[in-house]
């Protein structure tokens, strides 16, 4: 039985709390080997997918307690000359985040999460709106695009307007072992329409 069907089976789908736990716990007792191989499987799928879409800033997460790794996928997309930014939580606006340009020698610090984010540069700074897409970390997801994330919401209010505009398109990225078989859904929940996992591309109405 695979890891993601245990997954499925050990969880109770009504309790988000439950929810987090097994799958956090699921995804972090994946060796080093098995991250490696994951890492490198999914970012030559999401690579394909931004080709094709002709994404030229693209929006990612750096890895963090067990999380399918960006690494690989970011240093392909600097080898094919997109932009890379990553989120950085908005100095004014609590709750929010902001995106700002990723490369090489960028500056890194910790933020209160524990999370590495850039160095505060306006000049390096995107909107949202101005960004193609938005890889998403997620806690879990189900067959229906639903994402459970860490409870603060900030991807959700990121997101919460790009049905409407359009842009940024986002993307979930996860192991295999996060899908569960159903997310209890709120009304200011954003569905994904497309998840990439390591062994299958999701696509979502």
């Amino acid at each position: 039985m695979s890891l993601a069907a245990d997954t499925n089976q050990s969880i109770d789908s009504n309790s988000p709390k439950a929810i987090r736990k097994a799958v956090r716990a699921a995804r972090r007792n994946l060796s080093l080997a098995q991250q490696k191989q994951s890492s490198v499987l999914a970012a030559k799928s999401a690579l394909e997918k931004l080709n094709k879409l002709q994404a030229s800033k693209v929006a990612l997460y750096l890895t963090n307690d067990g999380e399918l790794d960006t690494a690989p996928l970011i240093e392909m997309l600097w080898q094919h000359g997109v932009e890379v930014y990553l989120p950085r939580l908005h100095p004014f606006s609590a709750g929010n985040l902001i995106f700002l340009q990723y490369e090489p020698k960028s500056a890194l610090e910790k933020n209160s999460l524990g999370i590495w984010e850039p160095k505060l540069n306006i000049t390096q700074m995107l909107l949202p709106h101005q960004l193609d897409v938005v890889i998403t970390p997620l806690v879990a997801f189900d067959r229906f695009g639903n994402r459970m994330g860490m409870g603060g919401g900030y991807y959700d209010r990121t997101l919460a307007n790009w049905q409407a505009t359009g842009k940024p398109l986002p993307i979930g990225y996860a192991h295999d072992c996060q899908q569960v078989s159903k997310l209890a859904s709120q009304l200011w929940d954003i569905p994904l329409p497309f998840i990439i996992t390591p062994s299958k591309n999701y696509s979502f109405g």
